[in-house]
């Protein structure tokens, strides 16, 4: 696209006024035509300029008045909380009246801005132009209480089935303590049959378990390296002037020392810089990250998103709010401190293009960037390389709703509003979010892309962790279990036994298993004093085949996950996962108290600690000084 004739004013103008070089100017121009952009995204997006700047140069370029909306806030009385949304995708909001006519201040004065205007307001308005982030700003101000308890309540509030809100319901209640009266009753007055039931309930959750996953692990090998290799054709086809405005949110909290490894990354992301929409998702108490992504002078794709203070605090709740602002066809999650692989955002463009229209999100995989660290930062790495490079490509093949992790999960930002986004009461907000998107009828897809995280290094950060994780995943359970029929026609009998198996195998294990091999121990010490007697022959063989060879089989798996990515130097720790899941079963138990005690509480894991965190903040501040200095 060639460059507009205001965009050609407004650079010379720039240049005039000696706040961009001539050199700026032809380099931003070639990248305007590139990316199918205005001269001034470029130019913000390249921080050769300051916003004000900017903006007080293109107010004058068209002759009209500049304002500042912080000195001079709008008349609260023009705006309703209903057009929020689009007055931030439009970057455009009504000042004032003056005169009888309304004033109207945008921060792209040009013909769409007017016809946006006259459709909205009629003829008799006067145009007057601000930054862009005073009208952020000037929104998140205006509607601060009410988008603030839609971003907590919404769900709640129009879709109350499918929040967590409420931890179980009266059905639920009534279903538990029958099932707890069965098994009391059972023990006083048949308990050798009672426990024999027990164990053989247990035996065969533990064998469909091992049978369920081994599944997912041979589906999901199947054809990956044809699909990948297509995709990454597809990926490399696409020209950046086709490609969407992509938004990104960044919740953070409490986390300063890991910004400058943030805006490194995403520098880096092979796509056009003046098409990101980036926000830093920030709490409006948290002043020391607040500060600290000020002092960094960010370029202008960046925006401080200040999160009001609520309960419950949790990161789907500032997800949430951070989304009436955004202004992209797609969005992503990512953490402070991770690290998405450079063409990332394009392999999922090709993907969003390739796939079904139902298709609603797309989940790349995760990793960390610390592997070796320690003996438990290798285990992690075990961990996710089954979980994202083994089994969830299983479920997609499979078509079995896929639990999305925490971040790298692409979604389409029309589908994310209609299904009112993430649960602010689900502690795993992400695995429930795809859960309820297979429900509606929607899509998730999975995807060869890494994103590089900080594996815990700490024991117990690493239990407060998997804890939360773990309780989301109870709280998933229960939210997507109170109407069976209802589940079972929105996802199948498939999708329900792979429900059934991949979430709730997955926190049942770590409750069960100390039981299991209490059991089991108490089998071998006692077999000769008649506590063999719980293991009737047929049980007993089916117990010994779920903890020599479906044990051996996970471990065996737990070996062979990291051959995909050629780190073999881990696949010996793959023989002591025992202890890994001894840890996992310390989370489980910790994540049912606090469902119990206190099920919404987001306990904060500790981001930064790991040494290699260090190296990377120490690289990215070397990179961001130098081409500062160029």
């Amino acid at each position: 696209m060639a460059l507009s004739s205001t965009d050609i004013a407004t650079g010379d103008l720039l240049v005039e006024r000696r706040l961009i070089s001539l050199v700026q100017l032809d380099e931003a121009k070639e990248l305007a035509v590139a990316w199918n952009v205005r001269l001034g995204d470029v130019l913000l997006a390249r921080s050769w300029l300051k916003p004000r700047q900017f903006y007080e140069t293109l107010a004058g370029n068209f002759d009209l008045p500049f304002v500042d909306l912080l000195k001079q806030p709008p008349d609260e009385t023009l705006m309703e909380e209903s057009d929020a949304e689009t007055f931030a995708r439009h970057l455009i909001v009504p000042w004032m009246r003056r005169n009888g006519r309304l004033v109207v201040a945008t921060a792209d004065p040009g013909p769409d801005a007017i016809l946006f205007a006259r459709r909205r307001w009629g003829g008799a308005f006067d145009l007057v132009v601000t930054s862009k982030f005073d009208i952020i700003w000037s929104l998140q101000s205006r509607f601060r209480e009410q988008q603030s308890h839609d971003a907590v309540y919404q769900l709640a509030e129009i879709d109350p089935d499918m929040s967590a809100q409420r931890v179980v319901t009266v059905a639920q209640l009534i279903a538990i303590y029958a099932c707890l009266s069965l098994v009391a009753v059972g023990l006083a007055f048949a308990p050798i049959a009672t426990l024999i039931g027990i164990n053989l309930v247990m035996t065969l959750f533990y064998l469909g378990n091992f049978a369920f996953k081994a599944l997912l692990v041979w589906a999901g090998g199947v054809g990956q390296a044809r699909s990948t290799q297509a995709l990454e054709a597809e990926a490399r086809l696409l020209h950046d002037r086709e490609l969407p405005t992509y938004t990104i949110l960044v919740p953070m909290f409490r986390e300063p020392e890991v910004l400058p490894i943030l805006a490194n990354a995403l520098r880096r992301l092979d796509y056009p810089l003046a098409k990101l929409d980036i926000k830093l998702v920030l709490e409006e108490g948290d002043h020391e990250t607040i500060d600290a992504a000020k002092a960094l002078a960010l370029e202008g794709i960046f925006e401080i998103i200040r999160v009001p203070a609520s309960q419950p605090q949790t990161k789907p709740k500032a997800c949430n709010y951070a989304l009436k602002f955004a202004r992209g066809e797609f969005l992503v999650i990512y953490d402070a401190e991770d690290k998405p692989e450079p063409d990332q955002l394009k392999k999922v463009v090709a993907a969003f293009r390739s796939s079904p229209d139902n298709t609603a999100c797309i989940q790349c995989r995760l990793n960390y960037y610390n592997a070796r660290e320690n003996w438990l930062t290798r285990m992690f790495t075990l961990d996710y390389s089954l979980w994202f490079d083994m089994m969830l490509p299983g479920l997609e093949r499979l078509k079995v709703p896929i639990p999305l992790g925490g971040t790298s999960n692409h979604f389409r930002i029309d589908v994310l509003r209609e299904l009112h986004a993430w649960d602010p009461f689900n502690v795993t907000e992400d695995a429930d979010l795809g859960i309820r998107m297979t429900q509606k009828g929607y899509r998730v897809g999975v995807i060869d892309s890494t994103t590089f995280e900080e594996a815990n290094c700490a024991t117990g950060n690493w239990i407060r962790q998997r804890s939360r994780w773990i309780k989301g995943y109870m709280q998933t359970f229960l939210v997507h279990t109170r109407r069976p029929v209802h589940l079972v026609r929105s996802i199948g009998v498939l999708g329900v036994i792979g429900f059934l198996f991949f979430i709730g195998g997955t926190m049942l294990s770590g409750l069960l298993n100390p039981l299991f091999w209490l059991i089991f121990v108490a089998w071998l010490v006692t077999s000769t004093s008649g506590f063999d007697i719980l293991f009737p022959p047929l049980l007993l063989y089916f117990a010994l085949f779920n903890l020599l060879a479906g044990n051996g089989l996970f471990i065996y798996l737990t070996m062979v996950a990291p051959f995909r990515r050629g780190w073999l130097e881990l696949v010996p720790y793959g023989l002591s996962v025992f202890w890994y899941w001894m840890l996992t079963s310390v989370a489980a138990y910790k994540a049912l108290w606090q469902l119990i005690s206190n099920p919404f509480y987001w306990e904060k894991t500790q981001h930064g600690i790991s040494k290699h965190t260090a190296i990377e903040l120490a690289k990215a501040k070397a990179e961001s000084a130098a081409e500062q200095g160029a």
